[in-house]
């Protein structure tokens, strides 16, 4: 294991972004990835969306070294076994959509960081005693930032990531930075498609770099 929990959450803390990103082409990856990393990004989460996924995920990985300290997950995970295979390639972390119990044992078996899906309290709470130091908020679009205000309330010490409907303009950042998150999960709405399609590489670098400004500002305010 190349980090320990602590340290990944300290860079997610720090920087307060995880980009959330899935392609097929593993040259667009590499290039986003490179993109991601010149704006200031050093926690980067691939997804498992497509049968592709673990191959990408090979070749990216490797590529991915050239950078010491960046810190590389993958997500939409289901299942132990393709826990199992992303951790076989080197993945620093695990996410999944959902709080299961066999990933959640094998990744305490393994002792690598596993961040699940969570939507209720209850479920926030068996997450916290399944051993996770980080639990996702997900559908954030759908649990919004009141949602996270009220699970600080009663467990003041759970450290939460939304992911879905997260906005990169400052007031939405205000509103999830001031409800309590620790950081935030950005997939389609930092990565426009059509940058993406044309290979605008350079504006995509910009507009991250602009969403970290953002977060750093509203973490001071």
């Amino acid at each position: 294991m190349k980090y320990t929990h602590e340290h990944i959450i300290k860079v997610m803390e720090d920087t307060g972004l995880i980009p959330v990103f899935n392609h097929v082409d593993l040259r667009i990856t590499k290039k986003v990835l490179d993109a991601s990393y010149k704006a200031g990004i050093r926690v980067f989460e691939f997804t498992n969306r497509n049968e592709k996924a673990l191959t990408v995920f090979t070749e990216l990985h490797e590529y991915a070294s050239k950078y010491d300290d960046l810190v590389l997950g993958i997500g939409t995970i289901f299942t132990k076994t393709q826990a199992r295979e992303f951790l076989d390639i080197g993945a620093d972390f695990i996410v999944s959509p959902a709080l299961i119990h066999e990933v959640a044992d094998f990744c305490n078996i393994q002792e690598i960081l596993w961040i699940p899906g969570c939507a209720t309290l209850t479920e926030v709470y068996t997450a916290h005693r399944l051993g996770t130091k980080l639990i996702k908020a997900f559908p954030g679009n759908v649990l919004g930032p009141d949602f996270i205000k009220a699970v600080k309330t009663v467990l003041p010490y759970i450290k939460i990531m939304p992911t879905g409907g997260v906005q990169p303009t400052l007031e939405n950042l205000k509103l999830w930075f001031h409800s309590g998150v620790s950081c935030v999960g950005m997939g389609s709405q930092l990565f426009n498609k059509e940058d993406i399609k044309s290979e605008n590489f350079l504006k995509l670098t910009r507009d991250i770099k602009e969403t970290l400004q953002h977060i750093q500002k509203v973490k001071n305010i």
